[in-house]
């Protein structure tokens, strides 16, 4: 088996668009949901035969040496997963298919994972894969921390069986149609990040649950336009401005005891900030978790403002606030850093000036582990000792992060271009886990920039064939733009090389990392508070003009813009609002009425649309629709739970209400993410062949 890289080549006849479809955005082939033992003897991970394959196996690094643990093909056929696992991958943007996420004992001895609805279990010394007994189709199988019971959820309710198979009981069962227990709401799974819903008592005696009751939340119904003869899917959305889910929590014994948690119902008024909205109610649970210490939670305010870090008794339910967290904007969490504190363990009273930490990672032999950047296109894994200080860890430009247990540490490193696994025993290196990923038939060449007074980083592909002065060259702009992501970075990543790709035809392309995206400090990232366009497409215009005066072959008079998500609103707004910038777009998955996105995300930036509804004409986009003069097409996947196709299609009626010619794309049967081949590939070069017309290249 595979220890070192070996990155696959691509058949020489096969284009960028088509590889990059069939091996899923290059992401097929690579490590991932990395767990090392806490004696650091094991490292599981899953991962796909190669960077073609799209079925995910299980497998043990140990000894220096990487083996299968479990082929799902040795299970039998794959069949078609439940539908709560079909949602909660799509939560989680997963693009592959077969043993996709798994939990353990906590020795990492014992491996639980669902497979089409199937329970399996399996032993990291070699055991043959059991399947358990359930009730029905499971889904996210947690193992208690001794290795011998197993809980999953089935039919909305919390199920409960002995790792030998007997024992099968319910333990939580919904109160209406509209409840659930152990699963996570769309909110906290899409917009929050808590995807996890159940921690078991290190005991094993009980769990901590999340109950999730949807019955206030409005629902919409999600058809399948080339199927009429299907009925529509329900889809409980908190759209912005509208009740949220009602999410609390119980303590669940293994005996059948439940005893409700007493979270607090809102936060102090005298402390909590003011604003023009407000809204002190705890509507959110931002994380749970259970420890040596004891059950703990942390709630956050409907205006997420002010949050609280809980201390649970599981004998009453009864809490005890450890912990206030308020901001004048919005709070976001560092991952990792509740664990530390509750550890007892600290990063020291001053990091280095301008470090900004992304995650704790964790701690060993009393060194703390993180992540951090001291330069936005890098995100680096450092070190902190008490009496020592901080020290980084990752020394070559790129996005690194790691996994730690014992004395072991597994480096996840991806640089422009090259990424690599490495596991460290005691800071040296014992062997490296295979990265089977493709390499990209185009490679990837960007110049990165800071540009402008912003200092606004900025990559800049040009063609590798381009002699300057040469030539002036047409340029397309794609950038993400938005909260949460950044695309300028100097690691290996599927959209370097589309812009790579997309150089190679003629263009100069610029992908901008500007206000509101991570890395670069609290003021940076709140600067669109209130207001998620208009600086974001400043920007945009600013680094652009930044970068023509430094590179005179940009051609300013044929300057298109492309993007997905955010990035489409991004392109869309940009020929609406600034035309004179920006001569065509491509806009796909674009939320155009900010109304329809959910309550957690979009209030967070604008408020709540009754109170502020200023900040949701001015950002979004049917209302302004009436002054498009450019050539958009309108992209988007009929399946997006996400950004819903009512988001395209009201922007579209709007557009011919105002006698604005503009094409559509819909993509019958895509959810947000695009992967399919056939799909995916051709999207690519529609895309093109869209802006060369519409640019005259």
């Amino acid at each position: 088996m595979p220890t070192e890289e070996k990155t696959a080549q691509a058949p020489a006849t096969e284009d960028l668009p088509l590889q990059f479809a069939r091996t899923r955005r290059f992401s097929l082939g690579a490590p991932r949901n990395i767990t090392v033992s806490p004696d650091g003897d094991r490292v599981l991970f899953v991962r796909t035969a190669d960077g073609r394959s799209a079925l995910s196996a299980l497998w043990l690094f140990e000894d220096g040496e990487e083996r299968l643990l479990v082929d799902p093909l040795a299970l039998g056929e794959p069949g078609e997963a439940p539908q709560a696992e079909l949602i909660r991958r799509e939560r989680a943007r997963e693009s592959s298919g077969g043993i996709v996420a798994y939990a353990t004992d906590a020795a990492v001895r014992t491996v639980v994972f669902s497979l089409s609805g199937a329970l399996w279990l399996a032993g990291t010394d070699g055991r043959a894969p059991r399947r358990l007994p359930t009730a029905g189709p499971a889904v996210d199988p947690r193992l208690s921390p001794d290795g011998t019971l197993v809980s999953y959820v089935t039919g909305r309710a919390l199920h409960v069986v002995r790792v030998d198979g007997t024992g099968e009981r319910r333990l939580a069962a919904p109160e209406g149609p509209e409840i659930s227990y152990g699963l996570a709401d769309h909110v906290s799974a899409e917009s929050i990040g808590r995807a996890r819903s159940s921690w078991w008592a290190p005991d094993g005696s009980a769990l901590l649950v999340v109950r999730v009751d949807d019955s206030p939340v409005q629902r919409w119904y999600l058809s399948d336009p080339a199927n009429p003869a299907k009925a529509p899917r329900p889809l409980p959305y908190p759209a912005a401005g509208t009740p949220n889910a009602e999410v609390s929590l119980v303590v669940v014994r293994v005996d059948g005891e439940r005893v409700p948690v007493r979270l607090p119902r809102s936060a102090d008024p005298a402390s909590h900030p003011a604003g023009a909205w407000t809204d002190s109610a705890f509507e959110y649970v931002v994380e749970g978790g259970w420890d040596g210490a004891g059950a703990f939670a942390t709630v956050q305010t409907r205006d997420q403002r002010t949050a609280y870090r809980l201390a649970i008794d599981p004998a009453s339910g009864a809490i005890e606030v450890t912990c206030r967290h308020h901001d004048d904007h919005w709070l976001e969490f560092t991952p990792g850093a509740t664990a530390l504190a509750r550890s007892g363990g600290t990063l020291g009273e001053e990091l280095p000036a301008g470090l900004e930490v992304r995650a704790i990672l964790g701690s060993a032999g009393g060194t703390v582990y993180f992540t951090a950047s001291d330069e936005p296109t890098e995100t680096h894994v450092w070190a902190y000792t008490p009496g020592s200080g901080c020290a980084r860890v990752t020394e070559d430009p790129g996005v690194h992060t790691a996994v730690l247990g014992g004395g072991t540490l597994v480096l996840d490193s991806r640089t422009l271009h090259e990424h690599t696994v490495t596991v460290l025993r005691d800071g040296v290196p014992t062997g490296r886990i295979g990265v089977l990923t493709e390499r990209p038939v185009v490679t990837p060449r960007p110049v990165f920039l800071s540009l402008g007074e912003r200092e606004l980083r900025t990559a800049l592909y040009l063609p590798s064939w381009h002699r300057e002065g040469a030539a002036r060259l047409p340029v397309v702009i794609h950038s993400y733009g938005g909260p949460g992501m950044q695309t300028v970075v100097r690691a290996n990543a599927w959209h370097h090389a589309v812009n790579q790709w997309f150089a190679e035809q003629g263009f100069a392309v610029l992908s901008i990392d500007g206000r509101g995206t991570p890395g670069r400090g609290e003021a940076w990232r709140t600067g669109i508070h209130g207001d998620q366009l208009t600086p974001v497409l400043e920007d945009q215009a600013d680094a652009l003009r930044a970068a023509a005066e430094r590179y005179p072959d940009l051609d300013t008079g044929r300057v298109g813009i492309r993007g997905w998500s955010f990035g489409g609103y991004l392109a869309a707004a940009a020929v609406l609002h600034r035309p004179e910038v920006f001569h065509a777009a491509v806009a796909g998955a674009a939320p155009t009425d900010l109304t329809l996105y959910d309550t957690h995300w979009k209030e967070r930036y604008l408020g709540h649309p009754e109170v502020q509804p200023e900040n949701y004409e001015r950002c979004s986009l049917v209302a302004h629709a009436h002054k498009l003069t450019r050539p958009l097409m309108l992209v988007q996947g009929m399946a997006d739970d996400n950004v819903v196709p009512a988001h395209l299609l009201r922007f579209s009626r709007a557009l011919l209400a105002a006698g604005k010619l503009h094409t559509v794309l819909p993509l019958v049967g895509e959810s947000h993410l695009v992967t399919r081949e056939g799909v995916a590939d051709t999207l690519l070069w529609l895309n093109l062949e869209f802006l060369k017309k519409s640019l005259n290249v």
